[in-house]
């Protein structure tokens, strides 16, 4: 019997549980770290609330037709990049390999991301957090000179974690335990993609919604820090004098690019696992809108955090100012307080400046603690961490923050070793006698 034209014939092809399970894969594979420690920073140094301006335009031009274009291409062709392309245009198979070769690339540093962070989480169990004190010198007489000049933090990232050499010129040796974190994350990855989306799709339920139960713990928990409201405020004051600025479009343009993982291949894989009538324009719009609402919405608990760091700095400054201006002119405790001392400091000037002079007491200014934030890997492994060591129970936090980076950052890596291995199998360069669990093995 022929198959009348409208409805396709087998292609022995896997097929998605259900629709819920391919958008979370797509959002899985979309929501990653950049919507954590980028989205938020681009905000900060491009005018606060001003950056949303040329954020959703390029959302709206650039982002929602490019991944509609994907996920049409995948699921009208039900091929990987490679074979899609290749379909297409013979000519535009280089586009197809391209893509393949991304998805190989990002996936090796992705995995190294997740290496540190499985790193930084087995740490967490320890009590006190050890980046919060430096360690002994080798003579037990005093703290590792290395740390003491620099921070617990910085010491712990650099040299506890990295050990990096002094110069770009000298590789160093192997550090056994990020060789370890290394294969250990390279086998979960394997577990979780043993049979393609057949297993990714069962994963995909918690890695894909653990991240978002977190950022809304660490919402409620910092909201109530002191220092959140400053947090937000020099995150989302608009300043649209720096729309101006062509960099602020130009990076507007490409968050949305990295954020959505366009050109990748994961998302022409996933949704050549689709039937061919798919609302896959529905798809689009609501995988490319849920993206841009999680970057808003990690914003929030990360500069009320942030916020929360740079006010306790300032605080710290303040008091050891306060202590030493009580012992040089003998006050008594507690006359001169946070909420006096500019007063004082006025007073005191004009009464003795030759006094308050040799005091060299240091500048103490909010503003200048909020300008410490980064993005990227500083903003997870330094500032981050160095606000969390502030909270109570830090080592609870400290859990919660690095799970949620790893389920990130999984969710993500589902969709790269997609991009890599649908369009192998499709090339049909090894037997298709082999075992899918093996060949995952060797991808």
């Amino acid at each position: 019997l022929s198959v009348p034209p409208e409805i396709p014939k087998e292609d022995g092809r896997p097929k998605w549980d259900n629709k819920f399970q391919y958008i979370l894969s797509c959002i899985g594979f979309a929501v990653g770290l950049g919507n954590v420690w980028r989205f938020p920073y681009l905000c900060q140094i491009h005018g606060g609330g001003a950056f949303l301006i040329p954020y959703f335009i390029a959302l709206l031009f650039e982002g929602i037709p490019l991944l509609h274009l994907e996920l049409a291409l995948g699921q009208c062709l039900r091929k990987g990049s490679i074979g899609a392309w290749n379909t297409i245009s013979p000519y535009l198979g280089g586009v197809g390999v391209g893509s393949w070769m991304v998805s190989v690339l990002v996936s090796l540093y992705y995995n190294t991301v997740l290496t540190w962070v499985m790193w930084y989480f087995i740490n967490s169990f320890q009590e006190p957090l050890p980046w919060s004190v430096c360690p002994l010198n080798e003579n037990r007489t005093g703290l590792n000179g290395e740390c003491y000049e620099s921070t617990a933090v910085n010491y712990f990232w650099y040299r506890k974690t990295l050990n990096i050499t002094p110069d770009v010129t000298e590789s160093g040796t192997l550090q056994w335990w990020l060789v370890l974190c290394l294969a250990t994350c390279w086998a979960i990855v394997y577990l979780c993609t043993i049979r393609g989306i057949e297993t990714t799709g069962k994963a995909i339920y918690v890695t894909a919604i653990f991240p978002y139960l977190v950022l809304t713990i660490f919402l409620i928990h910092g909201l109530t820090l002191p220092g959140a409201t400053e947090g937000l405020a020099y995150l989302f004051t608009p300043n649209l004098k720096t729309l101006k600025n062509p960099r602020v479009w130009l990076d507007a343009a490409t968050q949305i690019f990295f954020s959505l993982s366009l050109a990748f291949g994961g998302l022409i894989a996933f949704s050549s696992y689709n039937p061919p009538k798919n609302d896959c324009e529905k798809d689009a719009v609501t995988v490319a809108l849920v993206n841009s609402m999680t970057s808003l919405y990690a914003s929030i608990p990360v500069f009320s955090v942030l916020g929360f760091k740079a006010t306790t700095g300032y605080w710290d400054c303040l008091d050891r100012n306060i202590i030493s201006i009580i012992n040089e002119f003998d006050l008594p405790e507690e006359s001169i307080m946070r909420q006096n001392y500019t007063a004082w400091i006025s007073f005191l000037n004009s009464s003795y400046p030759e006094k308050i002079a040799g005091l060299k007491l240091k500048s103490c200014d909010l503003q200048e603690f909020l300008d410490q934030s980064v993005s990227g890997t500083g903003l997870a492994f330094i500032i981050f961490t160095q606000a969390i060591i502030l909270m109570p129970g830090s080592q609870a936090w400290a859990i919660l923050f690095f799970i949620m980076l790893f389920s990130l950052g999984l969710s993500s890596m589902f969709g790269n070793i997609e991009g890599v291995f649908t369009p192998l199998l499709e090339l049909r360069i090894i037997s298709k006698s082999i075992p899918k669990e093996l060949l995952s093995g060797k991808v």
